[in-house]
């Protein structure tokens, strides 16, 4: 199984709110996923992102792919820890 870390776009209309997860890749982009890893508030910017750092490394140790988004994020929130 293929497992990527990518977004997941949740909350209302023009005020969007991300969830880092982590899914299969041949699961739809909304639809189901393995596990919450975080989340990511566009309006607020990388400070509005939270991120569980060990289970995100966890998931990279088995083979686990972070898209270019997620990858930026978890670089910050790592440097912010």
């Amino acid at each position: 199984m293929a497992v990527v870390i990518r977004l997941r776009k949740e909350g209302a209309k023009h005020r969007p709110i991300f969830r880092i997860v982590a899914a299969d890749k041949r699961f739809p982009k909304e639809g189901r996923f393995l596990e919450i890893l975080g989340t990511y508030d566009p309006q607020k910017g990388l400070k509005g992102a939270t991120v569980k750092l060990d289970r995100v490394n966890a998931w990279i140790s088995q083979g686990a792919k972070p898209s270019e988004t997620v990858a930026s994020i978890i670089k910050s929130a790592a440097l912010s820890a």
